[in-house]
């Protein structure tokens, strides 16, 4: 059977396969992704996607890049949001909005941190310096708290910021995996946790 095709500029379809491939992961996980069911989706060629992206591990690693940029814009306005707040308010502002995104995008989520790519799979360049410089914001904050007194300043920022992330992505990875399923005690428990955070490193 000839399927009806609808005609894309390149750059939009490889946007619009991202997105539907997003769309898919979010209501099955990865196991309901596969490139012949996203061409399905958009309403390309089945063979369309490929141009774009050789397989489906380049497929995940496109979407896990997309997380990323997404988390990092997300965190990044957060001082332009809130320009009056003190330091130690903007760093609770900064995991509750971390602490949201794991929650909101749960799936792209765990692709963005998961086995699936950096175990299963083969993570690419561009991921790689992506997923680097997402670490990299966040050193950034540990540093200018260790400036306010607010973590100690006896410590390597890199510790400090390698143990907070560790606490803040364990504690998302309890919320993604169900430990945690009250909506309501997300932002309780992340306050909380940025109290532990901080009080723990003075």
């Amino acid at each position: 059977m000839t399927e009806s095709k609808k005609p894309y500029h390149h750059g939009d379809l490889r946007e619009k396969l991202l997105n539907a491939a997003t769309d898919l992961i979010a209501l099955g996980g990865i196991e309901n992704l596969s490139i012949r069911k996203l061409a399905d989706k958009v309403g390309v060629s089945r063979t369309a996607p490929y141009h774009h992206f050789k397989d489906k591990n380049e497929l995940l690693c496109a979407i896990a890049e997309q997380g990323f940029l997404k988390q990092d814009q997300l965190v990044t306005s957060i001082s332009t949001l809130y320009p009056d707040l003190p330091a130690n308010e903007l760093f609770e502002q900064y995991v509750l909005t971390y602490i949201r995104f794991a929650h909101d995008n749960s799936e792209t989520y765990d692709l963005m941190y998961g086995r699936d790519i950096w175990k299963s799979g083969q993570p690419t360049d561009s991921l790689k310096l992506i997923s680097k410089n997402c670490f990299r914001l966040w050193l950034e904050w540990v540093e200018a708290l260790q400036i306010e007194g607010i973590f100690d300043t006896s410590q390597p920022p890199l510790r400090i910021a390698q143990a907070s992330w560790a606490a803040l992505h364990g504690l998302c990875r309890l919320f993604n995996d169900g430990i945690y399923i009250n909506r309501d005690d997300v932002d309780a428990i992340a306050k909380t946790t940025v109290n532990m955070l901080m009080s723990s490193h003075r």
